[in-house]
C-alpha cells in the first residue's frame, strides 16, 4: 500500500541481472526490487501505465538506448530518504559519486554514514541510480542485488560499452 492506503499494482520482468520486481501506486513507481516486496499489499497488474512505462524505459536502458529515466516516481520515506533519492537521480549515467559527494550535495558534509544508510533503504533500484554510489577509496561497497549486479550496471553504463550512447 501507498502512504495513503490505496493498494499497489505490480508485475515483475526479465532483466541481463535478474528478475526485477517493480510496484506502482496511480501517482508514481514505488518500487524496483530484486526481490519481491511482501511487505507492500498489491495486485499483479502488468497492464498498469506506470508500471508498462517503467517496464519499456527499464528494458531501453537494458539495451543501451536509455540513459535517462522520466517514469513518475514517488517516494514512500522519511524525508531525509527522500532528499538522499532524489539527489541520486542527479548523478549521470556512467559517473560515480561518493556518500561524502551526496552529503555535501544536500548540505549536511558530516551526514556520509546517514546517506549510506538511506542509499541502503533506496526502494527505486536502478532507475534511482544508487548503483553509482561508491566509497570514498573508490571501492565499490554494498548494493543489495549484490556487488557482481553493481559492478555489472556501472560497466554497462561505460561508454566503450555503449557505442549508440553517444
Amino acid at each position: 500500500m501507498d502512504h495513503t492506503g490505496r493498494k499497489l499494482a505490480y508485475c515483475d520482468m526479465p532483466s541481463p541481472v535478474g528478475p526485477l520486481y517493480l510496484y506502482a501506486s496511480d501517482k508514481g513507481l514505488v518500487s524496483v526490487a530484486f526481490k519481491e516486496n511482501h511487505a507492500l499489499s498489491a495486485t499483479a497488474q502488468k497492464d498498469h501505465p506506470i508500471l508498462r512505462q517503467a517496464k519499456q524505459q527499464l528494458d531501453e536502458y537494458f539495451d543501451g538506448q536509455r540513459q535517462q529515466f522520466d517514469v513518475p516516481l514517488q517516494f514512500l520515506g522519511t524525508d531525509f530518504q527522500k532528499l538522499v533519492w532524489q539527489t541520486l537521480t542527479t548523478i549521470p549515467y556512467g559517473r560515480t559519486e561518493s556518500y561524502g559527494q551526496i552529503a555535501q550535495q544536500i548540505n549536511r558534509p558530516k551526514a556520509a554514514r546517514a546517506v549510506g544508510m538511506a542509499n541502503n533503504k533506496n526502494p527505486i533500484v536502478i532507475i534511482v541510480p544508487c548503483h553509482r554510489v561508491i566509497g570514498a577509496s573508490g571501492q565499490l561497497v554494498g548494493y543489495g542485488g549484490g556487488l557482481g549486479v553493481k559492478e555489472w550496471l556501472l560497466n554497462h553504463e561505460q561508454p566503450l560499452n555503449n557505442q549508440s550512447n553517444h
